[in-house]
């Protein structure tokens, strides 16, 4: 159940310093408004040839006022990159997902996703800069459909992780 399907209005804002502290963050906010078990997940992209950039901050890359606007978070980047991006830098997507309980217990999970940045957007799916994220076999990762991306994602990798250490089982037995 998402927070909209429970009443509940979550507005946290992401500012902390790692995906952890953001992820946790907004878990917290949840368990404290739904007196229930929360899963939360922050993410970005971390270009190496920017440093590990846009990083923790990649909703806001192109900046507040284009917050999550793929088309201006692409074009930032590419610019941001300049005569790089021919190159194919090395890039990451990283997650971090958390699941809180009522009682205080945290898990967390962690996954990421590598892969290079293209010169040129591809592809029809998915949101952010997985037009320009090119996967070591060659394809976008908006050219996958939803449900391929659900496989191999940096999320769903996180979400497995969290799988492995118990986070789901401890989830039904609270």
């Amino acid at each position: 159940m998402s927070p909209s399907d429970l009443g509940i209005e979550l507005d946290v804002t992401e500012d902390g310093a790692t995906y952890l502290e953001n992820a946790r963050k907004k878990a917290k906010a949840g368990v404290r408004l739904s007196r229930l078990a929360v899963l939360a997940d922050d993410s970005g992209l971390e270009v190496e040839a920017l440093g590990g950039k846009p990083g923790v901050q990649s909703a806001y890359f192109a900046g507040a006022d284009h917050y999550g606007d793929s088309p201006a978070l692409v074009e930032a980047l590419l610019r941001a990159l300049g005569d790089r991006a021919g190159r194919s830098p090395a890039a990451i997507f990283r997650c971090t997902a958390v699941v809180v309980l009522p009682d205080g217990r945290e898990f967390v999970g962690e996954g990421a996703l590598p892969g290079t940045i293209a010169a040129r957007p591809k592809g029809r799916h998915g949101f952010g800069f997985d037009p320009i994220f090119r996967l070591p076999d060659g394809r976008h990762l908006a050219e996958l459909s939803l449900a391929e991306k659900n496989l191999l994602s940096h999320r769903a990798r996180a979400l497995n992780a969290l799988e492995v250490h118990g986070a789901f089982d401890a989830v039904l037995r609270a």
